[in-house]
Formats: structure tokens, sequence, C-alpha cells
């Protein structure tokens, strides 16, 4: 198990975590996210480290949202 916490741009309610949460857990190999709307940040666990164009393309996929780091 890996987990990888990334930084958000542009969260800035409830539904951009519900949002963001939704599209980070389709990722192939995913078994928790946990956003925190306050500190900007979505923690990911999955099987095996996530391939960082594929984080950000679901990230962009929810929403008006970019990953930072």
């Amino acid at each position: 198990m890996t987990t990888t916490t990334y930084t958000i741009k542009g969260m800035t309610c409830g539904h951009c975590v519900s949002a963001v949460s939704e599209e980070l857990g389709q990722l192939a190999g995913v078994r928790d996210v946990r956003v925190d709307l306050g500190a900007g940040t979505a923690t990911v666990t999955s099987d095996q480290p996530l391939d960082p164009q594929a984080v950000r393309e679901a990230v962009d996929e929810a929403g008006d949202y970019e990953v930072v780091t």
C-alpha cells in the first residue's frame, strides 16, 4: 500500500470535496481518498504508486481544480 498527499488548488466547499473524492476514487488501485478542505489536500491510499498524470487528469475532471504538488 502507498499513501500520497496531494495539494489541490481551487477547492472551496463540500461539493468540491465530493467531486475530487469521487474522481480520485475511480483510479485503478485506489483504496481510500480523504480530502481536507481546510488544508486543501487529498490523501490517497492505493495498492501501488499512482501515475502523476492520471491524478492530475482525475482532479481536472472533477472541476476547476489543480494539483499543485
